[in-house]
This record gives C-alpha cells, structure tokens and sequence, in this order.
C-alpha cells in the first residue's frame, strides 16, 4: 500500500548562485579526493531539440511511396530561430519548440561544462527542392485564433497579416522513411556542428554539442510509437492497456526495440565517454540506458559488493556478435541459446573493450568511477499499478544501474522506493535503494520554468494587440481558459462535463462567461476521444449558447506564441483538470502572464505535479464535476485582495523553482552521491602510520567501537563473545589517557557490557543501539527511552501481528526500546513476501508520521525509534565534545553504517572551507531526554573536527561496500592498530 499522505510542502529553495556554489564545493572536494572530473556533462535523452529537413528533388517525392506527414507541433515555428542550411542545399536544420524547459536547464549549465546531448535524430522530414523559402506545414493550415475571434469585425480591404502564407507556395514536408549510409550520417553530423555555432550566436551562450543517434525507422517506431507510447506511458499515467494485452506477441517486438534503442544509445555514449565525464539520463524512453552504459564502459556487477571493473577482453571472434533483437529477427537458430539469451549480448563484449582504457589512471590501479544520474520527467505510479508490467523487474534494474535517480515530487519517489521493494525485493536506505550491494540514492525536484522565456515572450510586440483583441470581443464576460493536449490523462473531457455543470447549478453565469480550450494532438491520439470532445463542445454550444453568443470556443490546433500569452494574459480563470500529469508549464505560464495584469486565480488539478508547489491554487479532484463547478465560482467571485495574495504566494514558487535551478540541483544531488561523498563505496585498508602521526598530534580524542565483530569475532553462541586479554589490555590503557574519550557502542544489553566491561575506568559505554547510555564515571545506565513517544509500539505491533497470523512459523520480540519481527522458521519464499509486503506497509504508511525508523535484518524487520540508533549516539558525543580533534570509530555490519553516516553528514556537502566553521545543533540524542524548556536554552556549537580528521574503519573484507573512509579485515587488526598507538605514544 502506498502512501496517501500528501506530499510536503517544499521548503523556500535556494538561490541559483548558491546551488552553483555548492556545486562548485562539491566539485573541488572530489578533484582533491583524487576522483577525477573532466568538466564535462553528458545528456542522454530522446530527441535532439532541433528538426532535420534533407531538401531532395521533386521528382524523388513523387515516387517515393507512400509518405507520412509530421505531427503538429504545439506552437507555430518562431520568425527568429537558429537556422543552418548546407552549402549544397541538401540539408536544413532549424531549433524545435518541444521540451523548453528541459532544453532552456541543460543550456544553462553551459556556462561552467561542456555539455554534449546524446539523441536521436528525430523522423527527418522530406522537402522537395524549390526556390521558395520553405515553411512548415503549419505555418499555412492553421489560422490564427485571433483571426477567428475577429472575422465579424475586420475589414475585408485590410491586408492579412504576414503569418498567413500565400496557398500554393509552401512546399510541404513529408517524413522519410529510410536509413542514412556512414556519407549521410556524416554530413548530419557536420551540419549539426555547425548549427551549434550558429544557436550560440543568436542565444549568446548555452552551447551544446549534439551527438545524433541514427536509429532504423522499425526500431525507432516500434520503440517510440509502440513500447513508449502504448505501454509505458498510459501506465505512467494510470491509464492500463488491460484491454489490448491479449493481443500483444511473446515476445512483444515493442519490447525488444525499446531493449535495442537503449543499447544503441548506451553505444553511442561509450563512443564519446572520457573518464570523469557526468551522464545524466533522462525520462522514460531510456530507462534501461544507465545499466546498459555502464556495461558498454566495461563494467560488471558483483553481488552484494555492486558495480566494478570488468573481466579482461572477451575474445575478439565475439566482437562481431549482433544484437539480441536482430539474432531474434533471424531465421537460422543459433545452436548457442546462452548467447542469444544473454542481455546486451554485443554490447556487453564490445563494450568492455571500449571501456578497458576506463580502468586505468584511478589512483593505486583502482576504476574510475562511472557517474551516472537519471531525471524521470513523467509520474511514477504506485507500486500496485507498475507491477502489471511484464518487463518490470528489467526496468528497475536498468534504472538502478545510476547512482541518482531523481523524479519530479517525492510521492514519485516515494512510489519509486516502494516499487523496489515490492516488485524486485531490495531494501531502502536513507535516501535510497539498495539493490544488492549498489545503493542507488533516490531524490526528487521540480523541473520549474524557464521564466527568462516567458517573460521575454510575454512581452513581445505582438501581445498586446491580441490582448486588446480579445478583451474587445468579449467586453463583457469572464474569459476561462485551457491548452492541453488532447490525450485523456490531460482530463480536457472532464472539464467539459466540469463547465457544463458550472453553467446547471449556476445559471445566473449563462452568457456572462465562456471557456477558451486550445487542445494539441496527443502522445497517444484517439480519435474515439476527438469525436466524444467535439460531441460535448456542440452539446454545450447548443444548449446553453445562442445566435450571438457561444459558451465555448475549442481550438485544435497549433498556435503563435503572441496569441497564446495574449489569451493567458487576459483570462480572468486558468482551468487544469488533468487526471493525472507531472508538470504542467501552462500553469505557471498563466501565472507569469498573470503578473502584469489581473492576478487572477488558478484552478488545478490535485493529481498534478506542481499542486505541493502550488499550495494557493484552488486544488481540486477533477472527477468530483460538482467540486470543480464550485471552484470555477469561487475563482470568478473571488476579492481583489485575495487574488493578489494568492497571485503572490504562486509566482513565488514559479520564480523560485525555475529550470535554471533544477539543473543546478540535478547536476548537486549527482555529485553527492558519487566519489563516496554520501554513498556507500570501497576503501583503502587503514594507513595506521597516518592514524599514528594525527592521533599524536591531537589535544582530544573521541575513540568509538562497536563490539561484536569489531573488538571480538563474531561466534555462533553469543555469549562465548568475551574480550581477549589484549584487547581489555588496549582499551584501558587508551581509557586511561586524559586526552581520549572512548565509548563501546553496542547493540548488547547493558548486563553484558557491565559484566565484561564495567570495571575498566573512565570507559563510556551504549547499550542495545543506543537505548541505553552510561557516560564515564558513572555507575548506571541512563534509559534514553523514558523521555520518548512510544505509543507508536502499539501501532507497530497490531501490523506485526497481522503478518503473524497469516506466516506460519513468524514471531514477534518486544524490546524495551523497538520490536522485531522473526520469520526465520518461516517458509523461506513465503516469508520474504510477507517481508517485502509489511516493510513497504511500514515505510509508506507509518514511518512517514512517527519517529520510528525500520530496519531489515537477516530474516527479521526492526523498528525502533528515530532517537535511537548508534548514528544518533556518535551525534552526542560529538556535540558533548566539540573540542575532539580527532575521532576515530570502528564497527562490522549495517547498524554501524548508522556511526559513519552521521560523521560524514555533520559536514557541509563538497567539503569544508578554511574560512567557515562548522555548526552544530542539538542531535535528537540529546534533545530527545528534555523538556522543551531546557531544550530552548541548549546552544549550537562549533566543532574542531575537520574530514581528515575522521578515521572510520569498517572491519570486513576489502570489497566491502561502506560509509566508512578506510576498512581492516578482522578484529585482530583493529587491536594491532590500537597497540600500534599505544606503542608510539610511550
């Protein structure tokens, strides 16, 4: 079950000089960390933001077949745009109106990287070869809006305006149909460079270099118009194909062209890649592409320990293997099933040969790390509408093959986690997913606006008169107005049904308002939803309307951009009903417009993206028609007052979350999950004569251990887990030292560490993870729970039970402190369910609102409080003693993941600077035991301890995936190490 909370309230985001600062930070602590960066950023993404037009001669058209033409584009092309035409006249290349917000946020990080974009080319389109100046198709079909609006009251002796091209002189444009040879792809290529050239100029700035992808027109349409649109998609949206799958082959060719697009596109990435390079991935037409890149770079995956470096070469008789999907396509069977089976059988050989050069230079023989991110511009459903995809488990896995996967709001990430858990199994993090070993750090953040664009639009010469226009044709009525495409997750026939029932239960706005809908053709077009549109917009007109007066005015159609801000600018009502959307850009759009004239209100949608954002919108549930009447009256009576405050509160979220910062945020949240900064990674072994020279020079020392595993082996019976005389011998001599601090943090109950512990002097000492505290010197334990809200136990324990009854073998252990769920005498399938079932249950529903935290354990599910944890303890003790200039903290197995986390997160991301000291607030530890009174009064401090300064030290194997800077194999080690001290120091 997925959560039903709404999703938080974003906080006020920083300015972009500050993201870029900290980006900036971030980058400067990798380079001195050694990890290499090379300043470059690689976009991968669906399409290239350009057209592509090959001008052939006339004759070549005419026999060619059957030819398509291109779909209408949402706006009509600009007069100014970027243009490059071939010295031969066989090519032309002009900018592409789609996706501004995604393009305008990928330009803007040009100013500090290079950036290359990774796409395919798009369907080019066909031109026969005339000496007039081309226009495209909607250019001449579509007449303007205001034309419309005015026909009655325009002088036929008036001179049409120049957007209305002559009949007969436009050569049209038909899509082609064939593949390029290597001469063509070539000359692409170079005009492509070229157009780069010629964009910078008139952009002064924003430099992208566009890497074309050529995909085969049956790959390309089978993996856009097929796997994406009719699969992915509508079940992004909420809309199943329920109806359609029995007719779907197995193996679905959808399917296996979106398996070869990603392959192709993961090609062309490692053709480009230098080590150091950034890939961002984005939305869904590329989910398998951050697995299948690293793969292509050489990289394999090792269970339990994530992504490493390949296996040598394969041998070069494999280099000319095809494609999974064209050996499918074959009608010879291949007597090797396994190689035909293998996913990513070509580029998974050819790849690791590509990416061989890629491991080498790290420091000490060590890989290069591969940097990987992925944005998803769409939803992400709840985990019980994604599982009825076949192909679900291989997406997840593609997708989790990036070390940052980002979505818009996090109820899609939230979803995203829940999938993961649910679908595949994994386990969640803090912040992310752990799939076996590779932690995939997961995040959310609002794409925005390009409101530089905007505001330049909106003040464009042509506006005004379309404003003027519009107001003079409807003096006298409240104008409300909508543009979406005309798809049914844009809910364009609910606003209909809404505005017809607005107009029954309020009959005195008959005839005083009339709603503009401008609809676009749609990702997936129905002509089934085109018909019942157009049904009820002539049963509207026909019954509430008359000879001189029309309540609605549908437009299907593309339309200038000076037409469209004037209608946004004037409406007094922007009407969103989507069922279900991301972000939707008209929304902001009204808003900016909105700005310099009415401060009307905005009606939306609460299945939208934006609506956490957008929290003085009149939100509402599109399928309650009744709601979304009342609504509609409210924003048409409401007070001026009113208006200009909500106006003011929307524009602040507009202005806020812009595009500019989301790729700021995007290219941050990257840098901090890679080079180990806040993810789990493997460590060099302990350099014992560093630790040696800083534990030297230090004036006080925070020594921290864990117990079991740590200072002692671990044993199958628990209490056979006694200290050696070497290891209670080093322990007190280093408790002993007036400079030192030194705490056992265990997960032991307190009789335990007393009877083994308790007579070494001046030892602090935590039991059961933190529950429980006895500080040096003192003679009991301090319960850290007493203070605490624990009434969610008894929650905790109902859901445990239900899962109890229903897995035979299952138990419930009620601590002091937290509760645990046993299913090891369970059946081992059937209890992993249960498992997955009752920690997506706990993580969705309950975590979210209580101060508990949940804990996968071998055949066990923990919850305990948020207070309570080793993490937590490490946090006081660094509080108590902010003068320690030195901390060394040692531990095996995942609750001492909890002690490095909390040290690396006291910093700032990217590092420390000199100049800026290091605050610290009160940790939960600490106020967690007091009223709130005494909480008031309690101080920040300042901390001495600087990154180098920490020393910690998981015990394990070297390929260990930790938190911790540096590791040492076993226990013994860690008791030679502090021998090692004690022995310098004498």
């Amino acid at each position: 079950m997925d959560s039903m909370h709404p999703d938080p309230a974003p906080a006020p985001p920083p300015s972009l000089a500050d993201i870029k600062a900290q980006v900036d930070r971030l980058e400067a602590a990798h380079k001195a960390k050694g990890t290499p960066l090379s300043g470059r950023i690689i976009h991968v993404m669906h399409h290239l933001p350009v057209e592509i037009v090959r001008i052939v001669p006339a004759e070549s058209l005419e026999s060619g077949g059957m030819l398509s033409p291109p779909m209408t584009p949402e706006f009509k092309p600009e007069d100014v745009e970027a243009t490059v035409e071939s010295a031969d006249a066989k090519w032309r290349i002009h900018s592409r109106t789609a996706h501004p917000a995604l393009v305008s946020g990928i330009k803007s990080l040009s100013d500090t990287h290079d950036q290359i974009l990774v796409a395919w080319t798009g369907e080019v389109l066909l031109q026969p070869d005339t000496n007039v100046s081309p226009q495209t198709q909607s250019q001449a079909t579509f007449p303007s809006i205001a034309q419309n609006l005015l026909a009655p009251f325009t002088n036929q002796n008036d001179t049409p305006p120049p957007t209305a091209a002559a009949p007969g002189n436009e050569a049209p444009l038909m899509v082609f149909g064939g593949e390029f040879n290597d001469q063509e792809k070539a000359e692409v290529e170079k005009e492509l460079a070229r157009f780069t050239e010629v964009e910078q100029d008139i952009e002064v700035g924003g430099r992208l270099k566009y890497l074309p992808v050529f995909l085969p027109p049956d790959v390309s349409k089978s993996h856009y118009e097929g796997f994406c649109k009719k699969t992915l998609w509508p079940l992004f949206h909420y809309l199943l194909w329920l109806d359609s799958t029995a007719t779907v082959p197995s193996p679905d060719p959808s399917w296996l062209a979106y398996h070869k697009t990603n392959q192709m596109f993961a090609q062309r990435v490692a053709e480009v890649y230098q080590p150091g390079d950034l890939i961002i991935c984005h939305d869904y037409h590329l989910l398998l592409a951050p697995k299948m890149i690293r793969e292509a770079l050489g990289q394999v995956f090792h269970p339990n320990a994530g992504w490493g470096s390949a296996h040598p070469s394969p041998a070069p008789q494999h280099a000319n293997r095809k494609f999974d999907w064209e050996q499918s396509q074959q009608a010879t069977p291949t007597n090797d099933k396994s190689k035909t089976e293998k996913l990513g059988g070509f580029l998974s050989n050819v790849g690791s040969a590509l990416g061989q050069h890629l491991n080498v230079g790290g420091e000490h023989g060590t890989p290069v790390e591969v940097m990987i991110g992925m944005f998803m511009h769409t939803p992400w459903p709840s985990s019980e509408i994604f599982r009825c995809l076949p192909t679900r488990r291989e997406i997840l896995d593609g997708m989790l093959g990036a070390n940052l996967v980002s979505f818009q709001t996090y109820s899609y990430s939230r979803h995203f986690v829940s999938t993961c858990i649910r679908v595949c199994g994994y386990e969640s993090t803090a912040g992310g997913v752990d799939a076996n070993g590779q932690v995939t750090a997961v995040g959310y953040c609002p794409i925005g606006l390009d409101v530089k664009r905007v505001v330049h639009d909106r003040e464009l010469p042509g506006v005004i008169p379309k404003m003027e226009a519009l107001r003079q044709l409807y003096k006298d009525k409240k104008i409300i107005v909508g543009r979406e495409k005309l798809d049914v997750a844009k809910g364009v026939y609910n606003k209909l049904q809404a505005f017809e029932k607005f107009l029954q239960v309020y009959p005195e706005w008959r005839g005083k308002v009339v709603l503009i809908q401008v609809t676009t053709p749609a990702l997936s077009e129905s002509p089934k939803l085109e018909r019942m549109t157009a049904e009820l917009v002539s049963h509207i007109n026909g019954t509430y309307g008359s000879l001189d007066f029309t309540p609605v005015h549908h437009y299907h159609q593309a339309l200038e951009k000076d037409e469209y801000f004037g209608l946004l600018s004037v409406a007094d009502l922007a009407l969103i009903t989507s069922l279900r959307d991301g972000m939707n850009t008209t929304s902001m759009e009204f808003i900016l417009c909105q700005d310099k004239t009415n401060k009307s209100p905005l009606v939306l949608s609460e299945f939208m993206g934006t609506v956490a954002s957008f929290q003085s919108a009149l939100q509402i549930n599109p399928h309650d028609l009744l709601g979304v009447a009342h609504a509609i009256n409210k924003g048409l009576t409401m007070p001026e007052a009113e208006k200009e405050e909500r106006h003011q509160s929307l524009l602040t979220s507009v202005v806020g979350h812009t595009s500019y910062t989301w790729a700021a945020t995007i290219l941050k949240q990257l840098l901090e999950n890679v080079g180990g900064e806040h993810t789990a990674h493997q460590t060099p072994a302990l350099d014992v004569g560093k630790f040696s020279q800083a534990y030297k020079n230090s004036k006080k020392r925070l020594l921290l251990f864990d117990y079991d595993g740590t200072l002692t082996p671990i044993v199958k019976v628990p209490s056979h887990a006694v200290p050696t005389e070497r290891t209670l011998a080093a322990i007190t001599t280093l408790a002993q030292d007036p400079k030192n601090v030194v705490y056992l943090i265990s997960g032991r109950d307190g009789d335990f560490l007393e009877e083994h512990w308790g007579h070494v002097e001046n030892l602090g000492m935590s039991a059961e993870h933190g529950s429980f505290v006895k500080q040096p010197g003192d003679e009991d334990f301090t319960n850290m729970t007493e203070a605490l809200d624990m009434s969610w136990m008894s929650e905790v324990e109902e859901i445990f039970k239900y899962y109890t009854e229903r897995t035979t073998g299952s138990t419930i252990e009620v601590k002091k402190a937290s509760i645990t769920w046993h299913y090891r005498n369970s059946d081992p399938d059937f209890g992993e369910f249960q498992c997955k079932q009752c920690l997506d249950l706990l993580e969705s529903s309950l975590a979210p609102r209580r101060p508990i935290e949940v804990l996968v354990g071998k055949k066990n599910l923990e919850v305990r409080p948020l207070a309570v944890n080793k993490g937590e303890i490490v946090k006081r003790l660094m509080y108590e003693n902010p003068d320690a200039d030195l901390i060394f903290c040692a531990g095996d197995d995942k609750t001492d993941e909890d002690m490095f986390r909390s040290l690396r997160t006291v910093f700032p991301p990217g590092g420390v600077h000199s100049s800026e000291p290091i605050i610290m607030k009160p940790p939960v530890a600490v106020t967690s035991t007091l009223d709130p009174e005494e909480v008031a009064e309690l101080k920040d401090v300042e901390l001495h301890i600087r990154p180098d300064e920490i020393f910690a030290t998981t015990v394990g194997p070297p390929a260990k995936k930790t938190l911790a800077g540096w590791h040492v194999t076993c226990p013994e080690e860690v008791v030679e190490a502090l021998e090692v001290l004690l022995e310098k120091q004498a």
